[in-house]
């Protein structure tokens, strides 16, 4: 019996190396990369079916039993690969059940609207634009992340992330709200406030974020903002009604806004209406929040670009003051 057990472990330990051999020196005939996708729930032979017609293996047979040899049949991973031209059938294993799939890195200004981030991550592989959109519309989700808004809106951090290639739509935006509320409590140093109170610091840090263009004078402009929203002024703020038009009316950025475009019928429009707008316009960065959080005092009610080249801006305690010596600027 032991002799039998002997010769059958001999056998199967010489037909394992030379196996090992013959995948050793298989070459796929595809010597370019090749984008493989391997579905959830794929079974091994179906995988390596597709390995076959992809020209990634010449022999799916090898394939499968050296899965089989190695253990290895219930441990692919699903995901996006970019696989190496030449790769070997052992380093095509290893990729396969390591789950070295694809990254795509993606970065995402401080500023953007849901939808530009959107047609970012789509443009770098990460998802599809519908689909991240609808993620970031769910609702539920909103509400299960702790988001005291009916979207995402303001809450999908903007930073430079590496995600993989055709990620889930709903878990990219998971990290980018996850990334949200790391940083502010890091900035802030506490958990998240109620929520009415978070939903309109983001409000306020997005305008902010698109109304600035220095650093330093972040924090002025949100005074401006709190100064006028105390005295019950309205905001008048310039990218709230770019909101309405590249967002909510889905027309191109304008180069220059017109008295006809401050009385578009919005409750966006923060020149029609007071206080701040239902939600917020931007998803805005750490200056941005920083000058909502630790705003400086100051008496300004009004400002205004000074040097279109600077970025630097002109800031005032009246109308009087803030009219004169007025200098007409196009863009912003």
């Amino acid at each position: 019996m032991k002799k039998s057990s002997l010769r059958l472990l001999t056998l199967i330990l010489l037909a394992t190396a030379i196996l090992g051999i013959s995948c050793e020196r298989e070459k796929p005939a595809n010597t370019q990369e090749v984008r493989f996708v391997v579905e959830k729930g794929s079974s091994a032979n179906a995988v390596a079916a597709a390995l076959a017609r992809a020209g990634l293996v010449r022999n799916k047979a090898f394939f499968l039993a050296l899965l089989k040899l190695k253990g290895l049949e219930d441990d692919i991973k699903a995901g996006t690969y970019r696989i190496p031209g030449g790769s070997s059938l052992s380093s095509l294993l290893s990729i396969l059940t390591e789950g070295r799939v694809s990254q795509r890195r993606v970065t995402i200004p401080e500023g953007s609207t849901l939808r530009t981030i959107a047609a970012l991550l789509e443009d770098a592989g990460v998802c599809e634009s519908p689909a991240f959109l609808d993620a970031a519309g769910d609702k539920d989700l909103a509400q299960a992340l702790g988001l005291p808004g009916s979207n995402f809106e303001g809450f999908l951090y903007p930073d430079t992330y590496v995600f993989p290639e055709d990620s889930e739509a709903r878990k990219v935006a998971e990290r980018m709200v996850a990334r949200f509320f790391s940083k502010y409590q890091e900035l802030s140093g506490h958990a998240k406030p109620e929520a009415r109170v978070l939903l309109d610091q983001v409000i306020l840090a997005s305008i902010v974020e698109r109304e600035y263009r220095l650093a330093s004078e972040a924090g002025l402009i949100a005074s401006v903002f709190k100064n006028r929203l105390a005295l019950g002024m309205p905001l008048q703020s310039c990218a709230t009604v770019v909101y309405v038009i590249t967002e909510k009316l889905g027309k191109e950025h304008p180069s220059v806004l017109y008295y006809s475009d401050l009385k578009i019928p919005d409750p966006y429009n923060s020149y029609l209406h007071r206080g701040l707008p239902p939600g917020p316009i931007s998803n805005p960065g750490q200056e941005a929040l920083k000058a909502v959080l630790y705003t400086p005092k100051s008496e300004y009610l009004y400002f205004r670009l000074q040097d279109a080249e600077t970025g630097s801006h002109r800031f005032s305690k009246s109308f009087e003051e803030h009219t004169g010596d007025a200098i007409p600027v196009k863009g912003f």
